[in-house]
């Protein structure tokens, strides 16, 4: 008998059943756009009864803050699990490369917190402030590069603000099949180094 993926997720716990209902609700929205984001649709997407939603989320408002917050926690969990490395520039090479490995593994979440697929969706502020915490990783990498003579002194928030700009800019024309893979790959390391090079002492 087939089973949904809500009594998949019950047997496991409420987190996967929370986790199933944000999947689900990120699968409709980027598939279906925003009118397929009713709490009766996400329920029966999932196998689940409104209430449950209802009871977790709070609404559809609640639901969109909480795939907001999802898309932001598991970026952070992907940036954190970046190698800590003696070479500072080696490790913000690495963290500009899982953020494009995030954002290939997880396509949907990535345009719901970058691209504004839910017209007139407002996260609150301690939403914005943990959002902002995950880019802290960049902010450290380049503030250590700096310590180290290896990048040009300046404001590390500033200059991680830089290189988020180009980066994103390059995930989202391949997200946007601008380019093949192979080129896209290529591409993003060649932008690295010249990122990197710019940043250079005396450039």
């Amino acid at each position: 008998m087939t089973i949904s993926a809500y009594e998949r997720a019950q047997r496991v716990g409420q987190a996967a059943v929370r986790t199933a209902i944000l999947d689900a609700a990120t699968r409709l929205l980027v598939a279906e756009g925003v009118g397929s984001l009713t709490v009766r649709r996400i329920a029966a997407e999932v196998g689940c009864s409104t209430k449950v939603i209802y009871t977790m989320f709070g609404g559809k408002e609640g639901l969109m803050e909480a795939l907001w917050l999802e898309g932001f926690a598991r970026f952070g969990r992907r940036l954190e699990a970046v190698p800590a490395n003696p070479d500072p520039i080696a490790y913000l090479e690495d963290l500009a490369l899982a953020y494009r490995e995030y954002a290939l593994a997880e396509p949907d979440y990535y345009r719901v917190m970058f691209q504004r697929v839910v017209p007139g969706f407002e996260p609150g502020g301690e939403a914005v402030e943990f959002a902002k915490r995950t880019l802290g990783y960049a902010v450290r990498g380049v503030a250590a590069a700096m310590a180290a003579g290896r990048i040009a002194e300046g404001d590390p928030a500033e200059v991680a603000d830089v290189v988020w700009m180009a980066l994103h800019g390059a995930v989202s024309l391949e997200l946007a099949r601008m380019l093949e893979p192979e080129e896209a790959a290529d591409r993003f390391r060649r932008l690295i180094a010249t990122l990197v090079d710019g940043l250079r002492p005396g450039r």
